[in-house]
């Protein structure tokens, strides 16, 4: 029977080693494909553990004994997670180098109720490439000063396992994870990833999917489903993970996207292209639902929005106008069925196809791509 050291009361695998996906979450898939005269669909599915090449981990703790890892479930007590099973073996071992220099640096760990302390969190990406961490210390500092002889420990202990070195001033009490300002304290400004050729550059603000051999899927399933010669559009584009891997099959592609790390990170790719493809590319900077216009003769719209769904303006008008043919890729079931609903509501567009891919394992969430054609 296999085993996690940390479970209880780790919440992060609530399903651990358990095979498939959840059945609840099974049972709303067959209901939803059912109701759209659809096939079952399978479940692409990836390794089922070092599949995390993504994490961010909560510090707190006593000064002398701080704990990396997630918070127990309904509270902000970390529960120490230094063998997760999970996580990319980088990804632990860059947790532990950081908890040590928090030591011997002296560094005081957050603490919430009081708005006192340091160290937050920590946020670690793996390059696949060259087997690198990009690691960031978000700090209750406006500087990294306080931090310096902390940072530099982890910048030797680590060393050729360390791919840049970054600090985050997060001075409020949200409970958001980073904080708007980012300090290169050493390293390389960008971790790059190719999931179909073009090279995809991940400044540390911005998003990017922890499962990367799914993700990777996903990518691939997209590519069959975009006609040769295509006219693309891609809303909520990130840092163009999906639309720069099928750069080579499209003759022109939009991407839109209002986050300016995901900005950042799609200027990066965009130089990095041939001359021929970059001439494809355009910019639709801004909120998905104030360049809806981007959809004109647009043979093949790809949507990926977050987890509350569709702007509402861009639901809308892919419903009044829809595309030949609409991809829209989900992190969340429940937003889906929303949207499908908007979406088919004006009787234009229809759901044809649905895949399931199941990036977060051993928890109760799912991918999901649907595929919309004219009614």
């Amino acid at each position: 029977m296999l085993d996690c050291p940390h479970r209880p009361p780790c919440p992060g695998c609530p399903r651990f080693a358990e095979p498939g996906i959840d059945p609840v979450v099974h049972a709303a898939i067959s209901e939803l494909t059912r109701r759209h005269d659809l096939p079952e669909p399978s479940v692409r599915a990836g390794s089922a553990f070092d599949f995390r090449h993504r994490a961010r981990l909560a510090i707190r703790g006593r000064l002398g004994s701080p704990k990396v890892g997630l918070f127990a479930l309904g509270t902000h007590r970390v529960v120490h997670i230094p063998n997760c099973r999970v996580q990319h073996p980088l990804i632990n071992r860059v947790a532990g180098v950081v908890r040590r220099a928090l030591v011997e640096a002296r560094i005081p760990s957050y603490s919430d109720q009081a708005h006192l302390g340091v160290a937050r969190y920590l946020q670690v990406v793996v390059e696949r490439g060259s087997q690198t961490a990009q690691a960031v210390l978000i700090a209750n500092a406006e500087a990294s000063a306080p931090l310096a002889p902390c940072l530099e420990i982890i910048r030797k202990e680590l060393g050729g396992a360390l791919h840049s070195l970054w600090f985050n001033a997060h001075r409020d009490r949200s409970n958001n994870v980073l904080g708007p300002q980012f300090e290169r304290w050493c390293g390389l400004e960008t971790v790059v990833e190719r999931f179909g050729g073009a090279r995809v550059h991940y400044p540390p603000g911005a998003f990017g999917q922890s499962n990367l051999e799914v993700a990777q899927h996903i990518i691939e399933h997209l590519r069959e489903q975009i006609p040769e010669g295509s006219c693309v559009t891609e809303f909520y584009a990130g840092v163009g993970a999906i639309g720069l891997s099928v750069i080579d099959r499209v003759r022109e592609l939009r991407l839109n996207e209002s986050s300016p790390h995901a900005l950042c990170g799609l200027e990066h790719g965009i130089a990095g292209l041939e001359t021929g493809q970059r001439a494809k590319v355009s910019l639709r900077p801004g909120p998905a639902g104030t360049v809806q216009d981007a959809t004109a003769g647009a043979n093949v719209v790809i949507v990926d929005p977050p987890r509350k769904g569709l702007d509402p303006e861009l639901a809308r008008a892919l419903a009044e106008r829809p595309p030949e043919r609409l991809l829209y890729v989900s992190c969340a079931l429940d937003s889906l069925r929303s949207d499908i609903v908007r979406l088919t509501s004006e009787g234009n567009l229809r759901l044809v196809g649905l895949a399931v891919f199941d990036m977060f394992p051993y928890t109760a969430h799912v991918e999901t791509v649907a595929r919309f054609e004219p009614a």
